[in-house]
């Protein structure tokens, strides 16, 4: 599997506020903000050379970006890398025993992914997404 930087996921309690930073300070340009309902978030993207960086802001609180702000406040929440067989690698992982915390979906951006629990990677959430 040849996988590559895709973004790094960060929990905020306010996309305006984190854009304060990350575009007015750093001069990030954001790329139009977009809702993924079935998450409950909004999410801005900040492109950052071939990754990005992903501002996540809970749209309810029972959400799961709202549970981590709740339990951990704000900051890195995931780090995801593209792979070119979402498919394949769902596969491997599931037959050496990684714990997927749901089957492919579609998020931000149109992406197909899947999230692998932080207890098979070394204690970080993993995102793969379909490149």
């Amino acid at each position: 599997m040849k996988a590559s930087m895709d973004h790094l996921g960060i929990a905020v309690r306010s996309l305006d506020d984190a854009l304060k930073f990350y575009r007015d300070q750093l001069g990030l340009e954001a790329l139009p903000r977009e809702t993924v309902e079935h998450e409950k978030v909004n999410v801005a993207m900040l492109p950052l050379g071939e990754a990005r960086i992903e501002l996540l802001e809970p749209t309810q609180s029972d959400s799961v970006i709202g549970k981590f702000l709740e339990k951990r406040g704000e900051g890195l929440h995931h780090v995801a890398l593209r792979v070119p067989d979402l498919k394949a690698s769902i596969e491997r992982l599931k037959s050496a025993g990684a714990r997927l915390l749901n089957e492919p979906r579609t998020g931000a951006g149109g992406h197909l992914y899947v999230f692998v629990h932080p207890s098979s990677t070394g204690g970080v959430l993993l995102e793969l997404i379909q490149e």
